[in-house]
């Protein structure tokens, strides 16, 4: 049986709309839905759903669609028979008769293959599993099934992206999970909350923040929304010194400005930064590893393949264009460079190498640390 997870914490009134919807879905055995940004809490809403339905003593079965390569995603899904690929050994149940009689969360449905999609659409026209390698179909299962995305998948179906029939097979309830941003009233209660967790863990006595430090918390624009904050408290409960967390002890980058800040004054009249740019200057001005600026929040989910895409997108403006050079750009041993590759390809975040011609006239155009990267 899995766990039962914490309500949800706040006292916005966005966050109460949150909590009516997951409550009418939890009712009934429908499809859901679930949009939002990256961080805002979509897997906290489908275990609560899972949680406070008849399906409760039932398995719940999380699955990212896209931190699994497509060629995978249909053996895990599925199920496959022995000898249907190589290191196909024995037959395997997929993640969806695994759980049978329970709910099954696809998170980041939007990232499936237009292949998948149609795996997908059969299965929930009739709840038929046939496992990859076999000839024929092996079984019916009950599940629920509940979705989540970050992006607007109703632009993908436009963009011929999506499969239309497919959104709406899974658009029966529809949650909406606004950013942190939006709702800065459940910052303290979610900060005080991830801080006491995050000290239970690590063993030591909960400390206190200062009325300076959280007004600055309050502010801040939280590109990643509750995941990111969860991170930032587990790094000052560390660093908190004599029991108290100062506005001192914040990170130094939390209070770049990021996509969805307003756009003040600017004394130096250059291009306000985004998450991607406040990476590409840790990498470029303080010679931080790529592995730690960028692979660990992506990882972590902190940032999108979006945002990865694009930092591979500028590497290879600084590196003319060729991927053997991205090592010594992105500060990593030479030796990580198929280390690198693979990680880029399997979540196909590599980048065409076209329209090189403009990238130092592209990078003229972004703040004084990329002017400095290219010599200027």
């Amino acid at each position: 049986m899995n766990a039962k997870p914490h309500p949800l914490l706040g006292v916005s009134a966005a966050l109460k709309r949150v909590e009516e919807d997951l409550n009418f879905a939890a009712r009934s055995d429908a499809k859901v839905l679930i949009t939002g940004e990256s961080g805002v809490g979509k897997e906290v809403v489908a275990r609560l759903i899972h949680h406070r339905s008849s399906r409760d003593r039932g398995p719940l079965v999380t699955i990212n669609c896209a931190g699994v390569p497509d060629t995978l995603l249909a053996s895990e899904l599925f199920g496959h028979v022995r000898g249907s690929f190589t290191d196909a050994y024995t037959d395997k149940r997929g993640w969806l008769e695994q759980a049978h009689g329970g709910t099954v969360f696809m998170d980041e449905v939007g990232e499936m293959s237009p292949q998948m999609q149609g795996l997908l659409l059969r299965f929930l026209e009739n709840g038929e599993i046939q496992r990859v390698g076999s000839d024929r179909r092996q079984t019916i299962v009950d599940v629920r099934v509940i979705t989540a995305t970050n992006r607007r998948l109703i632009d993908r179906v436009e963009a011929k992206e999506f499969r239309e029939d497919l959104y709406y097979r899974l658009n029966v309830i529809r949650i909406d999970i606004p950013p942190l941003r939006s709702r800065p009233e459940d910052i303290p209660i979610l900060f005080e909350h991830f801080i006491r967790q995050c000290s239970a863990r690590q063993g030591v006595v909960v400390p206190r923040i200062s009325p300076d430090a959280l007004e600055r918390l309050v502010g801040c624009q939280w590109p990643g929304n509750a995941r990111q904050l969860r991170n930032v408290a587990e790094g000052l409960v560390v660093r908190a010194r004599n029991g108290v967390i100062t506005a001192l002890d914040l990170p130094r980058d939390l209070f770049a400005v990021g996509p969805h800040a307003s756009t003040g004054a600017n004394e130096s009249h250059e291009p306000p930064l985004t998450r991607v740019d406040t990476l590409l200057d840790r990498m470029m001005s303080d010679r931080e590893s790529f592995w730690t600026a960028v692979y660990e929040p992506f990882m972590s989910r902190n940032i999108t393949r979006d945002d990865l895409q694009e930092i591979v997108r500028r590497g290879l403006q600084l590196s003319e264009g060729n991927y053997k050079n991205l090592p010594s750009v992105f500060n990593i041993p030479a030796d990580d460079y198929k280390r690198l590759v693979s990680f880029l390809r399997k979540f196909q975040a590599h980048s065409p190498i076209q329209h090189l011609h403009t990238a130092r006239a592209e990078l003229r155009e972004r703040p004084t640390p990329f002017r400095r990267a290219i010599g200027e």
